[in-house]
C-alpha cells in the first residue's frame, strides 16, 4: 500500500497566485500588491487565471511530497513528469538484500499467481546477494593489493558490488522518494494519472496526492483530476465511458477533511 505524505507547501498559495495574476493587471507596486486581497477577492483572482488560462501564475505556488512503498515501475512513470524534482532512495548506495517489494493487485487475487510471484521475488533476492557477494569479494582482492586496508577495501567494495548486483533486481522492488511539484504542473499531473487508463498504481498515488492539497487549495484545485472532470472525455474511442461517475468521485475527494 502506497503511503504519501505532503512534506511541505508554499504558505497561502492561492494567495501568492492571486498576488502574480493581480500584478499582472495592476499598477500597484510589490509592497502593495496584497492589499485588498480578502479571501474572496483571492478566490475570484484564482478562478479568473483558471478561465483565462493565465496559467503561469499558478506555477508560484508549490507542494512537497514524501513517497513511499511504491515500485520502480511507479518511479519509472512519475519521473517522465520533468517538471517537477525527485529525490530518490539509490540502489548504488543502499544495500537491496531482503528487499521489500510491491505485489499488484491482479496477482494477489490469484493464489496461483502470487505463489509464483512470490517464487520470484526470493528467487531475485538470492540472485542479488550471491551476485553481490561475489562482486564484494572481487573488488576487496583489487582494492588490497592497490595499497587499501583492509576495514576502506571492505567498505568500499560493498558500495561497488551495489552499483552492478541491483541490474538483477525486479520492477516491484519498493522505492520510496520526495518529490515537488508547482501547482500548474501538479494539475497536469492529475489530469493524467487520475484517469481510469492511467496504471492502477500512480492512479493510486496521484488520488491520494489530490487529497492532501485539496482542502489547502480549494480553488486552484476545485477542477482537478481526469480530463473528464472539465468536460468531455479527451481519450477519445478508449474512454472508460464512466465520466458522470468520475466527476461525482473527485467533486467529493477530499471533503470528508
Amino acid at each position: 500500500m502506497p503511503k504519501v505524505t505532503l512534506l511541505a507547501y508554499t504558505p497561502e498559495p492561492e494567495k501568492v497566485i492571486a498576488s502574480a495574476a493581480k500584478l499582472c493587471y495592476s499598477a500597484a507596486g510589490i509592497e502593495k500588491i496584497e492589499q485588498g486581497l480578502t479571501p474572496e477577492k483571492t478566490a475570484s483572482f484564482v478562478s479568473m487565471i483558471s478561465e483565462l488560462g493565465h496559467n503561469s501564475t499558478i506555477e508560484h505556488a508549490s507542494f512537497t511530497f514524501g513517497i513511499e512503498g511504491v515500485s520502480r515501475a511507479f518511479l519509472a512513470q512519475i519521473t517522465r513528469h520533468r517538471l517537477a524534482s525527485y529525490s530518490v532512495k539509490s540502489q548504488r548506495y543502499v544495500n537491496e538484500t531482503n528487499f521489500e517489494y510491491v505485489i499488484p493487485p491482479e496477482i494477489e487475487k490469484v493464489p496461483e499467481a502470487k505463489a509464483e510471484f512470490l517464487k520470484a521475488m526470493e528467487e531475485d533476492k538470492r540472485h542479488y546477494e550471491k551476485i553481490s557477494e561475489l562482486l564484494k569479494e572481487k573488488h576487496k582482492q583489487e582494492l588490497l593489493k592497490s595499497g587499501k586496508n583492509e576495514k576502506e577495501a571492505a567498505k568500499a567494495a560493498k558500495k561497488m558490488a551495489n552499483e552492478d548486483a541491483r541490474f538483477v533486481l525486479p520492477n516491484a522492488c519498493e522505492t520510496k522518494m520526495i518529490c515537488t511539484f508547482n501547482a500548474r504542473e501538479l494539475l497536469h499531473f492529475f489530469s493524467l494519472r487520475c484517469c481510469n487508463r492511467a496504471q492502477w498504481e500512480i492512479r493510486e498515488v496521484a488520488q491520494m496526492m489530490l487529497k492532501l492539497v485539496k482542502p489547502i487549495a480549494p480553488d486552484i484545485f476545485a477542477m482537478a483530476g481526469p480530463g473528464c472532470v472539465r468536460g468531455a472525455c479527451p481519450e477519445g474511442k478508449m474512454t472508460c465511458g464512466r465520466a458522470a461517475e468520475m466527476r461525482e468521485f473527485y467533486r467529493n475527494l477530499g471533503a470528508e477533511q
